[in-house]
C-alpha cells in the first residue's frame, strides 16, 4: 500500500484524535447548542460526500450500463443500509441524548456503549475513504488522488468534533481525562481497520467498486438519518443543527469539487 494512501486512511482517525484530545483543555461538558451544530455539521459532510464521493462516482463507473448506470448504486446503496441496520440490532450501543440503550441486552457499562454508538458510525466513515481510495488504485479516471484526499479531509474535519462530543461527557460524567481520551481515540481506530479491509476487498473484486462506493454512501446516510439529524435537532427549538449542516455540506461539496 503505497504512502499516500497510508496518510489518506489515518487523516480522519487524527481527526477524531484531535478531537477527544479537547478534554485535556476544555472543562466539562459540551453545551447543548453547541452540541446540535457540531452534529448538524457532521451530518452536512456526510451527506455530501456520499452524493459527490460516492454516488456520482458510482454511476460514472457503471456508465457502461447505459440508463441502469443507477442500477449498482442503487443496490449497493440498499445493502448499505441493510448492513447499518443489522449492526444497529447486533451491536448493544448508547447514543448522547438517550436513556435507553439499543441492541442485544448487555452488561456492558455507559461508557462502553457510547464509545459503540460512536464506533458503529465510524465503520461507514473508513470504508468510504477505503473504497474511493480503492478506485484510485484501480486506474479509475472518475476518481483522482486529490478527490480522495479532499474525502479523508472533509471526514476528519468532522470527526473533530464527533471525537470532542464523545470524550468530553464521559468525563464529564467522572471517567478520567486519559480514558475519556482513549474512548475517543479507540472509536476513531475502526476507521483505518475498515478502510484498510475494503480496499482490500475492492483488490480482488475491482468490477464491484460502483456497489462499494453506494454501499459506503448508504451507510452512511443511514446513520445521518438515523442518529445525526435528530441529535442535531432534540431539544429546544433552535436553527443551530439545520445551520451547521448547510455550512457543513457545503465545505465538503467545495472541498471534492475543488479538489476532485
Amino acid at each position: 500500500m503505497s504512502v499516500p494512501v497510508l496518510i489518506g486512511l489515518f487523516i480522519p482517525f487524527a481527526g477524531t484524535s484531535l478531537g477527544a484530545a479537547c478534554v485535556f483543555f476544555l472543562r466539562g461538558g459540551l453545551r447543548d447548542g453547541v452540541q446540535r451544530a457540531l452534529t448538524g455539521f457532521a451530518a452536512g459532510v456526510m451527506v455530501a460526500a456520499s452524493v459527490w464521493s460516492l454516488l456520482i462516482p458510482a454511476m460514472e463507473q457503471a456508465s457502461a450500463l447505459g440508463q441502469w448506470a443507477f442500477a449498482p448504486a442503487a443496490a449497493g446503496f440498499l445493502l448499505g443500509v441493510a448492513f447499518l441496520l443489522a449492526l444497529d440490532h447486533l451491536v448493544p450501543h448508547l447514543h448522547q441524548k438517550s436513556r435507553q440503550a439499543e441492541g442485544p441486552k448487555s452488561r456492558l457499562g455507559r461508557s462502553a456503549m457510547l464509545t459503540l454508538a460512536v464506533t458503529l458510525h465510524n465503520i461507514p466513515e473508513g470504508m468510504a475513504v477505503g473504497v474511493v481510495y480503492a478506485s484510485w488504485l484501480s486506474g479509475r479516471s472518475e476518481i483522482a488522488l486529490t478527490g480522495a484526499l479532499a474525502l479523508s479531509l472533509g471526514i476528519a474535519i468532522q470527526n473533530f468534533p464527533e471525537g470532542a462530543i464523545l470524550s468530553l461527557p464521559l468525563h464529564a460524567e467522572g471517567m478520567r481525562r486519559s480514558r475519556a481520551f482513549g474512548a475517543g481515540v479507540l472509536s476513531g481506530a475502526v476507521e483505518p481497520a475498515a478502510a484498510a479491509l475494503t480496499i482490500l476487498a475492492a483488490s480482488w473484486v475491482v468490477p464491484a467498486l460502483p456497489y462499494l462506493l453506494s454501499f459506503a454512501a448508504g451507510a452512511m446516510l443511514y446513520v445521518v438519518v438515523e442518529e445525526l439529524i435528530p441529535e442535531a435537532s432534540a431539544g429546544e427549538h433552535s436553527h443551530a443543527g439545520v445551520l451547521s449542516f448547510s455550512a457543513g455540506f457545503v465545505l465538503m461539496m467545495a472541498l471534492d469539487v475543488a479538489l476532485g
